[in-house]
């Protein structure tokens, strides 16, 4: 990517000691742009952030602290997005903290498409896992792309299963894009670099801090439409990421299990406080309805829609008929018929029949 002054005087800004990300947005919205902030006087600074701070910044732009980030930066692949910037995720900046900037390795394109959190436990059950992956390929075949934390069990299982359908995937990580964590998933981490993307705020260098998972999980949900959870025991982080995805207005999906297993429990409990049940993915996606009409797939549609239509006939129908008669698999089958309900030329029936409206 192109590294010109003003990306430098991101990453200055976004690496001045003691600077948080509050007291970073005062002095960009004061200066308006981070050039403008360092090009300012240290007594206008003061007014806005402590001294100290004030003085490094005084200084100006410290070469050596931007050098990793700048050579890194000449890696094939490697990127910066900063607020300003239009490929910067949207719907981060409607959530109360958003990153200065972040640093992105694989797909750009990514970082705007119409997404959905999935996560779940660490510990998960062999059945945890298979739905994860199993929800993931659905939902990316459906057109979205999937967030989740590249950490063992329910995380690595969805990105697996996304990376396998046409929506790809994106890890939002606690360290710095240099470091792999965990070790044992360094092969996801590549399979993401080449086919999705991983993303951080860290600088970096930064290590697993366990202070950095539950920020990161704000991006999780803050990037998304929705957040399923898989599977979560009551003490799991991913409940952490649910209550971030409620306060910041997304929706809550979780799936049910057996009630004596303690990776069920978790997901129990958000049932309990109105979280909608998801027992397949075209449950998630009838819920999010409108907000998907962009993430369905594009190409040939109109084609595509009208062969659907011939296949359905004008008697009710259920879609494993619908499947042998078309070819289609179920995830296929299911976007479309989300995308022609939408535009009111079917409807669905009680007892899971799609019917052509005349």
């Amino acid at each position: 990517m192109i590294i010109d002054d003003s990306l430098k005087a991101w990453l200055a800004l976004s690496l001045v000691r003691g600077l948080g990300g509050e007291s970073a947005r005062r002095l960009l919205k004061e200066f308006g742009s981070p050039e403008a902030v360092y090009a300012a006087p240290i007594r206008s600074l003061k007014s806005i952030v402590k001294a100290e701070i004030a003085s490094e910044i005084g200084n100006g732009i410290a070469d050596e602290m931007i050098a990793p980030a700048l050579s890194w930066l000449s890696d094939d692949g490697n990127h910066i997005a900063t607020l300003a910037d239009s490929d910067y995720p949207q719907a981060l900046l409607n959530i109360p903290d958003p990153p200065l900037l972040l640093y992105v390795k694989g797909r750009l394109d990514l970082l705007n498409r119409p997404a959905l959190a999935v996560v779940g436990s660490r510990n998960a059950t062999p059945q945890g896992i298979h739905n994860a992956e199993a929800f993931a390929k659905s939902l990316s075949d459906a057109g979205l792309c999937i967030i989740s934390g590249m950490a063992q069990g329910i995380d690595a299982a969805a990105h697996r299963g996304a990376l396998s359908g046409h929506g790809s995937s994106v890890a939002l990580v606690g360290t710095g894009l240099d470091k792999v964590y965990p070790a044992a998933n360094r092969e996801l981490a590549h399979m993401l670099a080449k086919q999705g993307a991983l993303i951080s705020e860290f600088p970096l260098g930064t290590p697993p801090l366990a202070a950095n998972f539950p920020r990161r999980n704000r991006l999780i949900s803050g990037m998304s439409l929705g957040c399923l959870v898989v599977e979560a025991s009551l003490q799991s982080g991913s409940l952490i990421t649910a209550r971030l995805a409620l306060e910041q207005g997304r929706e809550v999906f979780a799936i049910p299990g057996s009630i004596h297993a303690p990776q069920s429990k978790g997901c129990h409990a958000l049932l309990k406080q109105g979280a909608k049940l998801a027992e397949t993915a075209q449950d998630i996606l009838e819920e999010l309805g409108g907000q998907l009409v962009t993430a369905l797939p594009t190409e040939n549609q109109g084609e595509s829609s009208s062969a659907l239509l011939d296949h359905l006939g004008y008697d009710p129908v259920d879609i494993d008929t619908l499947c042998a008669r078309s070819g289609l698999t179920i995830a296929e089958l299911s976007a479309m018929l989300l995308s022609l309900e939408l535009e009111g030329r079917i409807s669905t029936l009680p007892g899971g029949l799609y019917q052509r409206i005349h």
